[in-house]
């Protein structure tokens, strides 16, 4: 079943692409971006327990996979697709597939996953969390070292990252003692911020892009070829967290949750990144991420429905299925 949230991403990118914002209203898009981006931050930093994640470093050996998975291995496979320009992947799409191998992991997906999957569900969140935690620091200092002038990064860039992102997240971390509460008993209605975020930098992303004209610069086998690429990225991620967890000893729980967290990116923190990191390129920054978004839903469910079946350790019995999980939000 397709997830609603998908279809009014895709909604929203036609609604750029036959009404994109111009003028006076692309400056009150663009207005309305930085301000719903230092909300969702601010939310986040509400939402995030430091306690929470602290304690979930005792299993310090399955965070620090996860991690090295996310910040090292990730990267690692984005610089290494350099060698695919320009004959695979064009100049203008590399900057992109490069960011999008430098965002946080999943939140709400991984644990969606790691619980329809039978595995361990509390490493998950743990797991989830902190990424999305490192995320905000790491991701930013990673993509101006590695992107470079490539993105447009600057010093007034890195200032504001400092303001639209750090700075919120602090403050609601700062606050989170006397609205944590509020935020948690009001998460359906929040969550909508969460959405209304990804959707409001895709419109503003696709719209300038449609406005100057960057679609021009991309044909249909360049998008195929794209595809293809990110597809062997998934592939690959998949068989290096399925296989190293394995040769590192971990149970079989545990593996389960470095697959899901170790193999996925996050949609709802990359593009309020993207937005601020690329600002005038983020059009064709967003795309690549856009795309493996769809694929890592599409390709875990799959995964976590046929893990389900299986049989449990030592046992004959097919293990049960659970839906619980797949309620949650997985646009991350």
């Amino acid at each position: 079943m397709i997830d609603p949230f998908i279809v009014l991403l895709f909604a929203t990118v036609g609604l750029a692409a036959l009404f994109p914002a111009s003028g006076r209203v692309a400056d009150g898009v663009d207005d309305a971006t930085v301000g719903i981006i230092g909300l969702l931050f601010f939310l986040y930093g509400t939402r995030l327990s430091t306690r929470e994640a602290m304690d979930g470093l005792r299993h310090w050996r399955l965070h620090l996979t996860i991690i090295t998975c996310t910040f090292v291995v990730f990267p690692l496979l984005g610089l290494a697709a350099r060698g695919l320009v320009p004959w695979l992947v064009s100049d203008p799409l590399y900057p992109g597939l490069l960011f999008l191998c430098l965002v946080p992991s999943t939140v709400q997906s991984s644990i969606a996953f790691t619980s329809i999957a039978r595995g361990n569900v509390a490493g998950a969140i743990a797991a989830g969390s902190f990424s999305s935690l490192l995320g905000v620091i790491v991701t930013p200092l990673l993509a101006a070292g590695l992107i470079g002038a490539s993105g447009g990064f600057s010093p007034d860039t890195l200032l504001a990252i400092g303001g639209q992102l750090l700075l919120p997240f602090v403050l609601g971390q700062l606050l989170r003692r006397w609205i944590g509460g509020f935020v948690k008993r009001h998460r359906r209605v929040l969550s909508l911020v969460d959405r209304g975020s990804v959707l409001v930098v895709v419109y503003a992303a696709f719209s300038e892009g449609m406005t100057q004209g960057v679609w021009g610069e991309v044909s249909w086998r360049r998008l195929v070829a794209l595809f293809g690429v990110l597809v062997v990225l998934l592939a690959v991620m998949l068989l290096l967290t399925t296989w190293g967890s394995r040769r590192l000893g971990f149970e079989r729980d545990d593996r389960v949750a470095i697959v899901f967290a170790g193999s996925k990116k996050s949609l709802a923190a990359g593009l309020p990144m993207a937005g601020v990191i690329f600002q005038g390129q983020a059009a064709m920054a967003v795309l690549p991420l856009m795309i493996f978004h769809q694929l890592q839903l599409i390709v875990c469910a799959f995964i976590a429905r046929r893990w389900a079946r299986l049989p449990a350790p030592g046992s004959k019995e097919p293990r049960p299925t659970t839906t619980v999980a797949a309620q949650e939000p997985a646009h991350r």
